[in-house]
């Protein structure tokens, strides 16, 4: 039974973070880059937000919690490799800048997770 609430949370979690991760990164490109739609059509956007967070996510918490038993050391080390690993995807898919994929990764990945602490009270 526990087991089956920390899966359920899981996909809480993943649809939180696709819904806030997306929406974060087309309103920077959009908006902060000013970057309009022939250049970054808005389905590669859509595409980077859930092919990021779909590779990211469950790593962050079904592999590193295996290797990782502290929850600070496990939020810190994993949330950098989160905003590294997604930044990488970022440069590759949208064909940006390392520093902007950095930038962009850094900042869908900062409010998700200010976002995700506010409601973690709801979902526990």
């Amino acid at each position: 039974m526990i087991r089956m609430i920390y899966e359920y949370n899981f996909l809480l979690a993943l649809l939180v973070t696709l819904i806030v991760e997306t929406t974060i990164l087309f309103a920077t490109v959009r908006y902060c880059f000013k970057t309009d739609r022939s250049s970054i059509p808005d389905y590669l956007l859509i595409f980077a937000g859930t092919f990021s967070s779909f590779s990211t996510l469950p790593y962050l918490w079904f592999v590193l919690p295996m290797f990782i038993r502290s929850y600070s050391h496990l939020i810190a080390i994993g949330e950098v490799s989160v905003v590294l690993v997604e930044a990488v995807i970022y440069c590759f898919v949208l064909k940006v800048s390392m520093n902007k994929a950095l930038f962009l990764s850094f900042i869908c990945n900062l409010v998700s997770f200010l976002i995700g602490l506010a409601l973690r009270p709801i979902f526990l």
